[in-house]
């Protein structure tokens, strides 16, 4: 039988989210903002002074590890800058156009697949297969809702906070594209995650180590997909991680490989922002251990 007490704790931090939503606790310090929400998404409290879960640590990097580089390198137009300068322009995957406003798009002039993306975002893809099924009004609607959203806000990850909206335009790659997100420590990479069925009904998420073998780790409410063989140029995927995390505490250096190339996706500093549950604590732990913080 649930509990009064239960029942009211389980409203109060269904409250905190959805005040989170409406900017009523933007006023909020960064600390304060971070503890009612990690409370409310996860259930426990956030313990910044000795964090050992991977999401407490994320938090704990959000307000610790503040760098002016890393706006420009979860910026989807400026981080191709550096992926040109340290490693090559053959790894971008090539640029249709950039706007700065909704206004400058010209639709007609788009190919018939393309990716838009919003520059300042996280999750703000609009995937066009076929321009002639493309609802432009509705397109145009939710470009305006992120022109006008500042992702810091959400997660109070400093990144964000100061990135110029801009909305770019990319080539489309492929129907069912699978993602390998390099989860990076120190440098070091560690774990892949593997997304298939992106854009489709039989999504996935698997986690896999550097020998490629399927772990158990997982996130409650996600489906586990088909082992599948080693990337064939896992290898080399591998060393673009870890060059591309050797500053960094902890980072997921997103990466596809397609027609026999591989393709940069992006950085990210804040896996589901330090807000999303491992399938137990003792995972959430584990990676946690992971992220050797200077404390």
């Amino acid at each position: 039988m649930v509990s009064n007490q239960s029942v009211i704790k389980k409203s109060f931090r269904k409250l905190v989210i959805v005040l989170s939503k409406t900017g009523l606790l933007n006023t909020l310090s960064d600390k304060a903002y971070l503890k009612a929400y990690f409370w409310a998404k996860l259930g426990y409290k956030l313990n910044l002074k000795q964090p050992v879960t991977y999401n407490e640590k994320l938090q704990w990097l959000k307000i610790h590890d503040r760098k002016e580089a890393y706006i420009h390198q979860v910026d989807k137009y400026e981080v191709r800058k550096l992926i040109a300068d340290e490693l090559s322009e053959d790894y971008l995957v090539p640029m249709i156009a950039l706007y700065d406003t909704i206004e400058e798009i010209n639709w007609s002039e788009l190919p018939d697949k393309f990716v838009m993306k919003a520059t300042h975002g996280s999750g703000s893809n609009i995937i066009c297969s076929n321009k002639a099924d493309l609802n432009i009004e509705d397109a145009e609607r939710q470009l305006k809702w992120w022109m006008k959203r500042n992702w810091y806000w959400f997660g109070r990850a400093y990144p964000y906070k100061h990135i110029k909206p801009r909305i770019i335009v990319e080539e489309y790659l492929e129907d069912d594209i699978t993602d390998y997100k390099f989860m990076c420590f120190n440098g070091e990479p560690k774990l892949v995650q593997v997304h298939m069925g992106r854009h489709g009904d039989e999504k996935s998420i698997d986690f896999y180590d550097m020998d490629w073998k399927k772990t158990t780790i997982g996130r409650p409410h996600e489906n586990h997909g088909p082992t599948i063989p080693k990337p064939q140029f896992f290898d080399e995927m591998k060393s673009i991680a870890e060059q591309l995390s050797a500053d960094n505490y902890h980072v997921r250096i997103d990466l596809y490989e397609v027609n026999n190339k591989v393709y940069f996706g992006e950085k990210t500093f804040y896996s589901a922002s330090g807000f999303a549950p491992f399938n137990s604590i003792e995972e959430d732990i584990y990676l946690g251990s992971l992220i050797d913080l200077p404390i």
